[in-house]
């Protein structure tokens, strides 16, 4: 169907704008580059910020499941009093004991020790390196880490100081490639172990390391392996029946750590409690100052975007007075030169906006290659990042539109404008 009569003019009007609005853009590439590089600049920085933001939201969802809501995890030690030579290993073997038998509402407690650096070999191959953790049976269904093949620790395995591990995927791929590592034996530091279970794949980073990076033994095997102090431990996973009162088993673990160590009511806790809300706690504090630091970068930014391009509209409409008091003589309207540079400045911002958002992307890859940054791409951000870069062209363009729009054509034409 064709359209009316009466807006064929108006549609064949708007086609020859946009025609001009183009060879303008392209007639002074220059000043058209800076633009975009403005306004690039500034969506580049919007779109880390969405970017980073979703992901963050995303990591804390995953970190909240993989931690579990029923769950605490205690550290000895108390990682808000960092005061030289605190002790950390102030959880014992008697605060174990206690919490298994004492503490109501409590299903499972594996108490762990941590040994860095070690070692492992399995014929020529070699892992420089490892995390091994010594822990109590159940250690696998304590942090609701399935094993892909194999078995979780058991109660003999620990009577026994038994030399088995179950192997964390990394060092699985790197010392028996695709193979199944379990029934195999590897050289830790300077004994052998036999592999009872592997890890599922969890793909995060986490304490400043590959969480996938990791050994489990049985505790008893590393502290007597590693000559290390049978009495303490370095921290405790803790799983309760309600995780619905988790608040409420949190403050009745805090006051009996406090009663066992003997903490008169002003001394400070001697140990750290970490739970899926004080996750969420964490990573909502650092969201809010990631979204300040980036969002006055980005509101920075684009305001240099818009007036780079007002400053430089401005300098347009002094050298193009002829063209447009031209355009005036042979009887085009004022609207339509104000539509026309708010074209260009439209399609300049547009492309910086698409432009910046390539930037910001692959900025917020690399962070996330480098460990700094998880980002996730939506759609919002598409069309958050386009929408802001046109508001920065209407907006910035809007008032040298106007001066273009209201020359004199005469003085114009004359070249006194």
């Amino acid at each position: 169907m064709s359209a009316p009569a009466g807006l064929r003019p108006t549609l064949r009007q708007w086609s020859r704008l946009r025609g001009m609005a183009l060879a303008a853009v392209l007639a002074y590439k220059a000043r058209s580059l800076f633009v975009i590089l403005g306004v690039g600049f500034g969506v580049a920085a919007l779109t880390l910020i969405v970017t980073a933001v979703d992901g963050a939201e995303r990591k804390a969802v995953e970190l909240v499941e993989w931690f579990g809501p029923d769950a605490a995890l205690v550290f000895g030690g108390n990682f808000k009093k960092q005061a030289i030579g605190m002790r950390t290993n102030t959880i014992t073997d008697a605060d174990m004991r206690g919490i298994r038998q004492s503490l109501p509402g409590v299903s499972l407690v594996v108490p762990m020790r941590l040994k860095q650096d070690v070692p492992l070999r399995h014929g020529d191959r070699n892992v420089p390196a490892t995390t091994v953790i010594g822990a109590t049976e159940n250690y696998a269904q304590a942090w609701n880490w399935p094993l892909v093949e194999g078995r979780d620790l058991s109660e003999e395995d620990v009577r026994l100081a038994a030399r088995v591990a179950i192997i964390g995927d990394r060092p699985a791929r790197e010392l028996f490639g695709e193979d199944s590592p379990v029934g195999r034996s590897f050289q830790l530091g300077k004994f052998q172990v036999e592999v009872i279970g592997r890890l599922k794949y969890r793909g995060a980073s986490g304490g400043g390391g590959d969480i996938d990076d990791r050994v489990i033994l049985p505790i008893t095997t590393l502290t007597g392996r590693f000559n290390l102090d049978r009495r303490t431990y370095r921290a405790m996973r803790i799983k309760f029946l309600e995780p619905e009162r988790m608040a409420a088993h949190t403050e009745n673990l805090r006051g009996f750590l406090r009663m066992s160590h003997r903490l008169d009511p002003g001394q400070d806790d001697d140990f750290s409690i970490i739970t899926a809300d004080e996750i969420l706690k964490f990573l909502a504090a650092f969201k809010g100052g990631l979204v300040a630091f980036l969002g006055v970068t980005a509101a920075a930014a684009m305001l240099v975007g818009g007036f780079v391009l007002a400053n430089l509209f401005s300098i347009s409409v002094s050298e193009r007075s002829r063209e447009i008091g031209l355009k005036m003589a042979l009887g085009a309207p004022r609207r339509a030169i104000l539509a026309q540079f708010l074209l260009e400045a439209a399609l300049l911002t547009a492309v910086g906006g698409l432009v910046g958002l390539g930037l910001g992307l692959g900025l917020g890859q690399l962070l996330t290659r480098l460990g700094l940054l998880q980002i996730l791409f939506s759609w919002k951000v598409f069309f958050l990042a386009l929408g802001s870069a046109l508001a920065i062209g209407l907006v910035f363009g809007l008032r040298p539109a106007q001066a273009a729009a209201r020359l004199d054509p005469i003085a114009a034409l004359r070249g006194d404008a």
